[in-house]
């Protein structure tokens, strides 16, 4: 397993949660964004620098995520590709889209882009706050444990 971080829209305030974990477990973490992150020395973090670009972050983690690698990220249509590919999806804030929720997630994503682009104001998300910190570190835990299980 390998950590995908799209790290473009990822919050500060999960990046040490992620690299701990990373050491801890053992577990390659790649932070793919179009400009470079200051990250620790460490065996177990790494980052990509893509050139820059609508998407490009996307494509790189689209094309290099393997089946049972764990993608970082709250960009739906990155997340509906990698599932495709066999990889689980946590989004920033703690939850997971699978198989089961993907298509909603879509529809919703879409449908919402049409709202806004007809003139609604639909707001935005909420900020990013401790308790979307802890839900995501408690996410994150839950599937690094399976993968130490199995």
């Amino acid at each position: 397993m390998r950590i995908w971080v799209d790290a473009d829209a990822c919050p500060n305030a999960i990046k040490p949660i992620l690299i701990k974990a990373s050491e801890r477990c053992e577990v390659e973490c790649i932070f793919v964004a179009n400009v470079a992150i200051a990250l620790p020395n460490s065996k177990w973090v790494s980052r990509k620098v893509v050139p820059s670009g609508f998407d490009e972050a996307d494509r790189f983690i689209e094309e290099s995520v393997a089946k049972d690698d764990l993608v970082i990220t709250s960009d739906i249509p990155l997340a509906s590709d990698c599932i495709d590919r066999g990889a689980l999806v946590l989004t920033s804030k703690g939850e997971p889209y699978t198989k089961d929720n993907i298509k909603q997630k879509l529809g919703m994503r879409d449908f919402m882009d049409q709202m806004r682009s007809s003139g609604f104001d639909t707001g935005g998300s909420a900020p990013f706050g401790d308790r979307d910190k802890a839900a995501f570190a408690n996410a994150l835990d839950r599937i690094l444990a399976r993968r130490v299980q199995a």
